[in-house]
């Protein structure tokens, strides 16, 4: 990267100034016309912006002109992108012209000699003209969306961009997003639009998720039950890890005409739409329209709720792979891309273990278990490897999901590493193709912000825009020349929980753009409040082209430290732009007249915050957070056991940190769990503290193992060695499922004093026997210990 940091910084506390005395110079006898600056800053953030600060700036208004090439279809559509850009975005009308007689005037010319990189371009800006140079049309492209991104976002009739020479190119030929359109189904017109802020983005693949359990949502013209039964479901799930259900029909689908003219966008703006048809697994949709391909043979429906079912196709039978081969192609004429997404992901293996079919298949091939993989697994390899061929023949290959390594990867396939990094390493490792794509980062149908109770409803997990932002496509466990098997990244976003577009957009936006700037850029040391300053301007174009975007990360941020010695609570508050912070800690609503945040807030009492940021005089979001005291908050805490990994996040902190756990989600760092072990607490309160009640709530979700502990016993001390019991209660015992709620558990007993109190929750034994994974290991999942 040849970018000067330094120098860059001096000279964009220059540029201001410059540009606005050239401005002023240019227009000094008509001073009523409005002048804003254009700004490179934009997202994803260039590799090497060179300003020259004793060139006057160009200056752009009605008069200016977009050249292109005579009788060229290809420059008449970029000049057309950009004249309708600066448009929507600046107010000004541009006309298109074959000449360049033109005083001011916007140009295109692609020399392949520039870069090996095709989608290099080099953006040169002086008093006259913008000259875009690209290797090809796709970085003449990319160099519109940054002009695009640079203009003011408001009607203007001139645009002055300070003189400048940008050099730009991606590090990853694998930019992603897709969609998943089984779950909830969306417009073609929604899809387009979906399209249009990949490109915003320098985006380059959309991944298109067309068929699940839930729902077929393409045409297959040979196989029209497919789309008459498979994309019909009776009824839609309400709720995660519950079995209720709206009672309402739900379905639709794609013709292939409207296949083919989003295809066609999408080309235009030189995206490559990746198709996926999952399977062996996720296929109830297929079974439902032709039960014959099952191991059971149905009877099947399309899947209601959300999770992984038992049915899946059959791998013994030769007409599942007749059957795929037919469907493949025609998807293969429908789609241009070298790949085909087949999935490959949680298929459960019971039916094909019942399968006589299926257990002939095994014996046939003389799969035998060993250490390494199942019969299932092995026959799942099999299942891989035959629809590779076959795909294969139609000149396309494939990409699967992490699963296909399994039993043995395929010989040609592209891996899409969800499950972490792990089986990304593996397959890099071993010479394949790899895309990154782990749900810990890159999964955007989990909550974006922590105050998930005011957050839309969704899966349980927080990956707000700086865990997205901090994401390293390269694992360090790579050897050099292994990296280079790693294509880029994609985010992902699966929709059982966003009903609607406007829900889809307001959870790609703006967690999009952190990928797309480590994709794109790749900045070795990366600056986050840089990033959400330029984040936050590209979201007033988000905001004007009408799309749903989170503005958590543009708000007041909040961290809060723990005194036990003082008991108090440390709140300190900030913004990416030290924009002004005021607040209140009453519960009233902050305005600019209330406390003007300049140094920690120090609690120890119960207070009720309440935070808003000003900035260019709007008011943001107000931020809210009730901190209720007792006697334990906090106060040192010990645990006998520590909480699983998966639900430790601030440790035991968090059960004395005088906040309740949300109600939405016990994965987002206001819950612990302890997996299959006790929960002993040990608080020290201080010199002969009297207390007679203990309350607290556990969460409860039968489907996801968490169940009501087996007891709780309550124990006092002076010396935090020698404890008397004072209470002992027997908790509810669970027979059935139920839908997930928090239950609070309050015990009262005789008023006793003590220096320490230990609350002990006794694990159950495991799972009940009328529970689906009977004997394995419950969970006790609780949030704040309240002492009176």
């Amino acid at each position: 990267m040849k970018f000067t940091r330094t120098l860059k910084s001096f000279v964009n506390f220059l540029l201001p100034l410059t540009s606005i005395l050239c401005t002023f110079l240019f227009y000094a006898c008509t001073n009523d016309n409005k002048t804003v600056n254009a700004n490179y800053e934009v997202v994803p953030l260039p590799r090497q912006i060179i300003y020259q600060a004793e060139s006057n700036p160009f200056v752009l208004n009605k008069s200016t002109r977009i050249f292109y090439i005579e009788n060229d279809g290809q420059s008449h559509q970029l000049a057309s992108f950009l004249a309708s850009y600066i448009n929507e975005c600046a107010g000004i009308n541009l006309q298109l012209t074959t000449k360049k007689d033109a005083e001011s005037i916007i140009e295109f010319q692609i020399d392949t000699t520039l870069n090996t990189n095709p989608d290099y371009y080099k953006l040169s800006v002086t008093p006259h003209n913008i000259l875009i140079n690209g290797v090809s049309a796709s970085g003449v492209f990319y160099a519109i969306q940054t002009l695009r991104k640079s203009l003011p976002v408001e009607s203007v009739n001139n645009v002055s961009f300070p003189a400048a020479v940008i050099e730009d190119y991606p590090q990853f030929s694998h930019r992603g997003v897709s969609l998943d359109v089984s779950r909830h189904f969306y417009s073609a017109d929604f899809i387009k639009k979906y399209i249009d802020v990949l490109a915003l983005f320098n985006m380059n693949v959309f991944h298109w998720h067309l068929t699940d359990d839930q729902g077929w949502r393409i045409e297959i013209k040979k196989y029209p039950n497919l789309t008459k039964i498979g994309s019909q479901r009776s009824e839609t799930a309400t709720d995660r890890h519950s079995e209720e259900y709206d009672g309402k029909s739900y379905g639709g689908f794609y013709t292939q005409e409207e296949i083919k003219d989003v295809v066609e966008y999408a080309r235009q703006r030189y995206i490559t739409v990746i198709p996926e048809i999952d399977i062996p697994g996720h296929t109830l949709a297929v079974l439902a329209s032709y039960p014959e391909l099952g191991c059971t043979r149905g009877p099947y429906q399309v899947g209601r709720g959300w999770g992984i079912f038992e049915d899946v196709l059959c791998a013994g039978n030769d007409s599942v792979f007749t059957f795929l081969d037919d469907v493949f192609t025609e998807v293969a004429e429908l789609f241009p891309a070298k790949y085909i997404h087949i999935g490959g992901d949680e298929c459960l293996k019971n039916r094909w273990m019942a399968c006589p079919k299926c257990q002939a298949r095994i014996k046939a091939l003389g799969i035998r278990e060993t250490k390494a993989h199942s019969a299932g697994e092995q026959l799942q390899s099999y299942f891989i490897h035959r629809v590779e061929e076959l795909i294969n023949k139609k000149g396309k290959s494939i990409i699967g999901w992490d699963e296909i390594l399994e039993g043995g990867i395929a010989p040609n396939a592209t891996i899409m590493s969800w499950r972490g990094t792990d089986g990304g390493i593996y397959a890099a490792g071993r010479g394949h193709d790899v895309i990154m794509t782990p749900e810990s980062h890159l999964y955007l149908d989990y909550y974006q912000s922590p105050d998930v109770d005011n957050e839309p409803y969704t899966f349980g997990w927080l990956t707000d825009l700086e865990k997205v932002y901090s994401f390293d496509p390269i694992p360090v466990e790579l050897e050099k020349d292994q990296q280079k098997n790693i294509l880029g990244g994609q985010v992902n976003v699966w929709t059982e929980y966003m009903p609607t577009s406007k829900n889809v957009e307001y959870m790609l936006l703006p967690r999009l753009g952190a990928l797309a700037e480590t994709l794109w850029s790749y900045p070795q040391e990366k600056d986050y409040n840089n990033f959400v300053a330029r984040m936050y301007r590209q979201s007033l174009l988000l905001d004007k082209l009408g799309y749903e975007n989170c503005k958590q990360a543009y708000g007041v941020q909040v961290k809060c430290d723990y005194d036990t010695e003082k008991n108090e609570i440390k709140i300190t508050l900030s913004t990416f732009d030290n924009a002004p912070i005021y607040y209140t800690l009453d519960g009233t609503v902050p305005t600019e007249k209330s406390l003007k945040y300049s140094e920690p807030i120090i609690i120890s009492k119960s207070s009720n915050l309440k935070a808003l940021v000003v900035r260019d005089g709007i008011q943001s979001k107000i931020y809210s957070k009730e901190f209720s005291f007792n006697k334990a908050t906090a106060k040192p805490i010990e645990l006998k056991n520590q909480p699983d990994k998966k639900y430790t996040f601030n440790g035991a902190i968090t059960l004395v940190d005088g906040q309740k756990g949300y109600k939405s989600s016990y994965r987002t760092g206001s819950w612990l769990g302890f997996l299959g072990e006790d929960m002993v607490a040990t608080i020290k309160l201080g010199d002969q503290v009297s207390v007679s009640s203990v309350k607290l709530n556990q969460f409860i979700n039968s489907r996801g193992g968490l169940l009501f502990a087996k007891s709780i016993k309550i124990e006092v001390s002076d010396d935090g060695k020698t404890f008397k019991e004072v209470h002992h209660m027997g908790l509810p015992v669970l027979n059935c499922h139920l839908k997930p709620y928090t239950w609070e558990i309050k015990e009262t007993f005789d008023t006793v004093k003590a220096n320490y109190i230990r609350v002990t929750l006794k694990a159950i034994e495991g799972l009940p026997a009328w529970h689906e994974k009977a004997g394995a290991k419950a969970y006790i999942m609780i949030d704040e210990i309240v002492v009176e």
